[in-house]
């Protein structure tokens, strides 16, 4: 088990991180947009411990984590949730477009710190030889994996189905009757996605969802954000 103990830290610190400033970039575009509900509930911070949800934070990317651990020896894919950051739709400047705005922070967020954490690569090169192995490990393990856990968790929002954030744009973007049709949804949404993401690929293996997006992200995905971070291939 001590062996895989810094690759486990390494990759819920990067999963902490990468769900909670999701959230709380929902928060800062609200504000900006005109709604402060986030500000008043005290969720527009920086500090994860605002924004952690003990299951979808901690124990389900935990689990998954010490799952892959054991079973292929290494972490390909982490999932996970925190409190969502309240919105108030109707405080919105130009409500409609306001909350496409709010809901495209997060992924946009999510493809920010991937790109930061590529670009820790450079740094960590000139520090090859000065920090002791293990601390380099480390290092690497963290960078690669937030860049795949933002990745990952960027591009699962994006699904278009409310309540995740590609639902929302959606809704913003379609014209009035289809985007009423598909926000009725959201009370539904959860159920869902669940059935996409678990039911779905044992009926269909062809339409495994999350597999599709972990092989995007691990593969052309994580080679575009080092090419946008000024490595090579």
């Amino acid at each position: 088990m001590t062996e895989w103990l810094p690759e486990l830290l390494a990759a819920i610190l990067a999963a902490v991180l990468a769900i909670t400033l999701h959230e709380a970039a929902h928060g800062y575009a609200a504000l900006a947009m005109g709604d402060d509900t986030a500000a008043r509930a005290g969720r527009l911070s920086l500090n994860p411990l605002r924004h952690v949800d003990r299951v979808g934070t901690v124990i389900l990317p935990g689990l998954l984590v010490l799952f892959q651990l054991l079973t292929i020896g290494r972490v390909e894919v982490m999932f996970g949730w925190a409190k969502p950051v309240p919105v108030d739709i109707g405080r919105l400047r130009n409500p409609r477009f306001g909350m496409v705005l709010v809901a495209a922070a997060g992924p946009a967020m999510n493809v920010f710190l991937a790109w930061c954490a590529a670009m820790l690569a450079h740094p960590l090169d000139g520090l090859a030889g000065v920090l002791p192995p293990e601390a380099m490990e480390f290092a690497i393990r963290f960078v690669v994996l937030s860049i795949l856990a933002n990745l990952l968790l960027g591009l699962f929002n994006l699904l278009p189905v409310p309540p995740l954030d590609g639902g929302r744009i959606m809704v913003g973007l379609l014209p009035r009757g289809p985007a009423m049709a598909l926000a009725r949804l959201e009370p539904a949404g959860l159920v869902i996605v669940l059935l996409l993401l678990f039911v779905l690929p044992r009926l269909a293996p062809s339409l495994d969802i999350m597999g599709g997006l972990a092989a995007l992200v691990t593969g052309p995905g994580f080679r575009l954000i080092l090419q946008l971070a000024g490595h090579g291939v």
